[in-house]
């Protein structure tokens, strides 16, 4: 799991007439306004994709506040939040340390523009890494342990979704905490302990929440206690896997992404194909998602097993050979969205070329590869081709 993204906040307000004048431009009568109804409309335009309408609103609505009090805290986090969407990365650490400023403690309420958001930002922009974002994370989970003590006892619907989403802010931060003792700093003597920390607080906080298992796996792993790792994992995929797609309890694609590979290297790879072919169903464009499939195949074979929907015709051979066969067509499908949509990883694109190379070897090339070989191909520059001894082995389509 990666540093958890803060939510973006939605307004609770109806929507407002646009505050747009002709060419998008910000009317004179509009400067009286109150700046709780422009930021309502900055946030529907950034959430709409118009980022750099949401910027010209939000900052009149700065402009609007009074000077250095709390009551700039929501245009300021807003604004931060559209830098980062706009990329421009200094710009948004620069609000969130202003808003820092403003609320240092995180006790001002989120209704008012305080609370812990401006801290997970900062842990996530973080240019040092390492220490830097968890003194960051740890600012931020200090605000939602104390919001939460606040809420204990409250019962009202309000209330109860309110106490919802702080849990789930607090168990994704301390999982991202763990997730860099168990990289950046797995030098520091203490970060097992504080590993084992975290996650049982995460865990006392969102006990059903697959991404907090899938971390309780990944530490696991690290410490070599595979079985443990492997029930985590199961217990994760057992939270979603018979939800329909569309159900807000199926985790994003990225997460599922890190769980196919967690799934891989603890030697689960048809619990890996499943959820990875449920991926291909969802985004067929996934190049990550086809190179993982096929290297998932490239190890059943190896241990001379078949993917479960094999027929009989291609068990014909042997378990290894369909396996073989079904993840040179997974990697080649990989390899022809890599270039079609010039992915940057060279590094998986290496390894694609690597178990395709090696299976050419043993099962001998396909029908496909071996018309290219003959010169089927020649002159059409949307063909991928994949050649042993070539440094460029891709073409744009």
């Amino acid at each position: 799991m990666g540093k958890p993204r803060p939510q973006k906040k939605k307004s609770s307000k109806p929507r407002e007439k646009s505050v747009l004048g002709p060419g998008g431009s910000i009317s004179k009568g509009n400067m009286a306004q109150d700046p709780s109804k422009l930021l309502d409309q900055a946030t529907i335009l950034l959430q709409t994709g118009r980022a750099e309408e949401a910027l010209v609103i939000a900052q009149q609505a700065l402009d609007l506040s009074a000077e250095n009090t709390p009551a700039q805290l929501p245009a300021i986090n807003l604004l931060g939040e559209i830098s980062v969407e706009l990329g421009d990365i200094d710009t948004a650490r620069t609000y969130f340390l202003q808003a820092v400023q403003l609320d240092q403690n995180g006790s001002i309420p989120e209704s008012e523009g305080g609370g812990a958001e401006k801290f997970l930002w900062l842990a996530q922009l973080s240019e040092e890494g390492g220490k830097d974002s968890v003194l960051w994370f740890e600012m931020g989970v200090a605000s939602l342990r104390q919001a939460l003590q606040g809420l204990e006892g409250k019962t009202s619907p309000e209330q109860v979704a309110d106490i919802a989403q702080k849990k789930i802010k607090l168990s994704n931060a301390l999982c991202a905490v763990a997730e860099i003792y168990m990289t950046d700093l797995s030098w520091e003597d203490d970060a097992e302990a504080r590993c084992d920390a975290l996650i049982t607080e995460a865990l006392a906080a969102t006990p059903d929440a697959p991404e907090v298992l899938q971390t309780l796996a990944s530490i696991r792993i690290s410490q070599l206690r595979t079985e443990d790792a492997q029930a985590a994992l199961k217990r994760s995929m057992e939270l979603w896997k018979d939800l329909t797609p569309g159900d807000v309890r199926v985790p994003d694609f990225a997460i599922r992404i890190s769980l196919a590979r967690l799934l891989m290297e603890v030697t689960m790879e048809f619990e890996a194909l499943e959820v990875l072919e449920r991926l291909i169903l969802e985004d067929d464009q996934s190049v990550e998602a086809w190179y993982l499939g096929g290297w998932c195949l490239f190890l059943l074979a190896e241990k001379r097993q078949a993917p479960k929907d094999a027929t009989a015709e291609e068990l014909a051979d042997s378990p290894r050979h369909a396996s073989l066969e079904a993840s040179r067509e997974w990697l080649k499908q990989s390899l022809k969205l890599y270039g079609l949509l010039e992915y940057e990883d060279e590094r998986l694109r290496d390894h694609a070329l690597e178990l395709v190379q090696e299976m050419n070897k043993e099962i001998g090339e396909d029908e496909e590869s071996e018309a290219e070989a003959e010169g089927e191909g020649e002159g059409d520059d949307e063909e991928w081709e994949i050649e042993a001894d070539s440094d460029d082995e891709m073409a744009d389509s």
